[in-house]
C-alpha cells in the first residue's frame, strides 16, 4: 500500500523538485543583485555573460558579481542544502520532528576545534582549505565518534546515544568558553565564527561542499527505504531491515554532511531543523521524497537569509545565524506546541 501510494506521488514529487530548482536559480539571480552595492537584474546578467565571452561589462561589476556574490551564494546553497539532509537522517534516526544536525556535538566540536586554531594562529592550510576549517571539520567528527564511543550504538540505544550527546556538547561548550575566557584577543573572531558566515566563501568551498552533498545525498537514497521502517517504529527486523546498521550508517552519512557545512560557514541554526519539516507537512514522511526536496529547500532558505543578512542594513552585515534564527525561533515554538498537543 505505501509502495504504491509513493508510485503515485513521484509525479507530483518530481514536478516539486523542478518548480523548487526554478525557484533557486530565481533566487540566485536575487541574490546576485542584493547588497550593499546593489545591481539591476540587466547589469548582473551582462556581467555574467559577459565573463562567457558574450560582450562587456564593468569591471567591478564583473568582480564583486563572480568573485564575491556568485561563491557567497552557490556557497549558501549548498551549505543549506547539506544541513536540510543532515536534519532529515536525523530526524529519521531519532523518529523525532525536533531533531536537529548539531544533536550530537558536532556543532560544539567544530567550534572548539575553530577556536584552537585560531588562538594558536594556524596559518597552513591544505588543497586550498585554510586550517580554521580543516580543525573544525575534524573537531566535528571527533566530537561525533567520542560521542558514538562513550554510547555504544549498537548497545546503548537511541536515549543513551542523545544523552552522551547532550553531556558531550555541555563540555565541549565549556573547554570553548574556558579557552575565550583567558584569551581575550581571540573572543570576537570565535564569538562571530559561531554565528556563522559565508564572507570569505571561495569556489573551493562550494566544491568541496558540494562533493560531499552528492555523495552523501545518493548514500541517503540508497538507506530511504530502511530508513522508512527504522522511522516508523516497530520492529524492524520483521521487514527484514538491520536497524542498528542503517542508524549507524545514517548517522555517520549526517555527521559527514554537518561537519563539513561548518567547517566552512561557522555554525548555523535551524535550517537542519526548518526545512525538512516544512517539506514534510507536504510530502509525508517517506525519505524517499522528503531527502530530495529538503536538500532544495534547505538550499534556497540559506541562501536567501545570506541575502537579507548583508542587505538588510548594508553597508553592515548581519551573521547569517542570526537571520535563521529569527525565522527558525517562532518555528521551533510553533512545533513543540504541535509536537505536545500530539499533531506533528
Amino acid at each position: 500500500m505505501r509502495e504504491a501510494s509513493y508510485i503515485r506521488r513521484r509525479g507530483f514529487v518530481a514536478r516539486a523538485c523542478i518548480v523548487l530548482f526554478l525557484l533557486s536559480l530565481l533566487a540566485l539571480l536575487a541574490c546576485l543583485c542584493a547588497g550593499s552595492a546593489p545591481y539591476a537584474l540587466h547589469e548582473v546578467w551582462k556581467a555574467l555573460v559577459s565573463r562567457l565571452g558574450g560582450g562587456e561589462a564593468d569591471a567591478t561589476a564583473a568582480l564583486v558579481l563572480w568573485g564575491i556574490r556568485l561563491p557567497r551564494s552557490l556557497l549558501a546553497y549548498v551549505v543549506g542544502a547539506a544541513l536540510a539532509v543532515s536534519g532529515t537522517l536525523m530526524q529519521g534516526v531519532f523518529r523525532n520532528p525536533m531533531a536537529e544536525p548539531g544533536l550530537l556535538g558536532v556543532s560544539s566540536g567544530a567550534a572548539l576545534g575553530a577556536a584552537a586554531a585560531m588562538l594558536l594562529n594556524l596559518q597552513a592550510s591544505f588543497w586550498g582549505f585554510s586550517a580554521v576549517s580543516l580543525c573544525a571539520f575534524a573537531g566535528g567528527a571527533l566530537a561525533v565518534l567520542l560521542v558514538m564511543g562513550i554510547a555504544g550504538l549498537g548497545r546503548g540505544g537511541l536515549t543513551t546515544l542523545l544523552l552522551c550527546g547532550v553531556a558531550v556538547s555541555s563540555f565541549l561548550s565549556a573547554l570553548l568558553s574556558g579557552l575565550l575566557s583567558i584569551n581575550h584577543e581571540a573572543l570576537e573572531s570565535v564569538y562571530m565564527w559561531t554565528l556563522g558566515s559565508f564572507a570569505s566563501a571561495s569556489y573551493a568551498d562550494v566544491a568541496l561542499v558540494a562533493a560531499m552533498l552528492l555523495v552523501a545525498l545518493f548514500g541517503s537514497m540508497a538507506l530511504a527505504r530502511d530508513l522508512n521502517a527504522v522511522s516508523a517504529g516497530g520492529d524492524a527486523r520483521l521487514l527484514g531491515v538491520d536497524a542498528p546498521k542503517v542508524r549507524l550508517l545514517a548517522l555517520l552519512l549526517s555527521t559527514l554532511l554537518t561537519a563539513t557545512a561548518v567547517s566552512v560557514s561557522g555554525v548555523i541554526g535551524f535550517v537542519g531543523l526548518t526545512a525538512p519539516h516544512a517539506v514534510r507537512r507536504i510530502t509525508g514522511a517517506d525519505h524517499r521524497s522528503l531527502l530530495p526536496l529538503s536538500a532544495l529547500a534547505g538550499g534556497l532558505f540559506l541562501m536567501l537569509s545570506d541575502a537579507l543578512s548583508r542587505s538588510l542594513f548594508a553597508p553592515a552585515e548581519l551573521p547569517v545565524g542570526v537571520m535563521t534564527s529569527l525565522f527558525g525561533g517562532p518555528f521551533f515554538l510553533v512545533l513543540i506546541r504541535r509536537y505536545r498537543g500530539g499533531r506533528a
